[in-house]
């Protein structure tokens, strides 16, 4: 199984089944990352880090910190979708797949400066 991102009439496959969802908090500059997988037709979290904590972001209860970074599970259902704003006024969502880190844009070329981008698992 592979992850889809469509905005519209673009479309776009990442490599893979495992995918890394990354962004920078737009007031506290500080990195989330999530790990993700394509599993029975949905996008299941695995892990998440927050890189530091800030005002309203603080690590849930039970994350560890390691070298400087919260690690935790989250407990959330399996998606069957998830939905990304992309937009000039934030640093651009980050997607890590097959060994390549690129922004929205990069995966998605011709991605309008506003837009809403979806991930699902591909049928």
């Amino acid at each position: 199984m592979s992850v889809c991102l469509a905005a519209g009439a673009l479309l776009a496959t990442l490599v893979g089944n495992d995918f890394t969802l990354a962004w920078t908090h737009s007031i506290e500059k500080i990195r989330w990352e999530e790990d993700w997988r394509a599993e029975g037709g949905a996008l299941k979290i695995i892990e998440a880090r927050i890189r530091g904590s800030g005002a309203g972001m603080e690590a849930p209860e039970g994350a560890l910190l390691q070298a400087g970074v919260w690690h935790y599970q989250p407990k959330q259902a399996p998606q069957t979708q998830l939905l990304l704003a992309h937009s000039p006024y934030t640093a651009p969502y980050e997607l890590c797949s097959g060994g390549s880190c690129r922004p929205l844009s990069a995966w998605l070329p011709g991605l309008p400066a506003s837009a809403t981008v979806a991930l699902r698992a591909c049928p």
